[in-house]
Formats: structure tokens, C-alpha cells, sequence
């Protein structure tokens, strides 16, 4: 007799198969997170010395707009990260 689980795994498996990602496949994925983990980081540091500008220069409501707009950006490279992948892993 099989469990509860065991079953809602195979109803889950036949409602929407898992592909297996080649070996390519995983190795573009990695190169991508990669290069997107280095831009997020790139975007970081670039706001982090506007940020240092900002406050040297006394304007503390530049702050907020800059901790806004590296948010955008890390969910917008985010974003685009993931559209890729899933690019990545339907193609054949």
C-alpha cells in the first residue's frame, strides 16, 4: 500500500513531467547565475559609492532613491536571470 505522499507524487508527476537538463544545459545555467551573481554585485558596489556621495555631500533623501532603485535593478536582473534559464531549459 502506498502512502499518502507517494501517491500525490506520482499524480504531480504525470500532471506536469520533469525534463532532465543536459549536461550543456546545467553547465549555460551555472555560467549564467554566475555572470548575473557578478552583475548584481557590480550594480551593488556602484550604488554603494553613490550612497558614500550622497552622505558626503549631506543629501540623506538621495539615500532612499538609491536603496530604491538597486532594489529595481536586483529584481529586474533577477527577472531577466530567470527568463533565461527557463530558456535555456526548454530547449532542446
Amino acid at each position: 500500500m502506498k502512502t499518502a505522499y507517494e501517491l500525490a507524487m506520482e499524480r504531480l508527476s504525470k500532471a506536469s513531467p520533469t525534463n532532465k537538463l543536459t549536461e550543456r544545459q546545467k553547465k549555460d545555467i551555472a555560467e549564467l547565475e554566475s555572470k548575473y551573481k557578478a552583475k548584481i554585485a557590480e550594480r551593488e558596489l556602484l550604488v554603494e559609492r553613490e550612497r558614500v556621495k550622497a552622505i558626503d555631500r549631506g543629501e540623506f533623501d538621495e539615500l532612499e532613491k538609491l536603496e530604491k532603485q538597486l532594489v529595481s535593478d536586483r529584481k529586474s536582473l533577477q527577472q531577466e536571470l530567470e527568463e533565461r534559464k527557463e530558456k535555456l531549459r526548454n530547449a532542446k
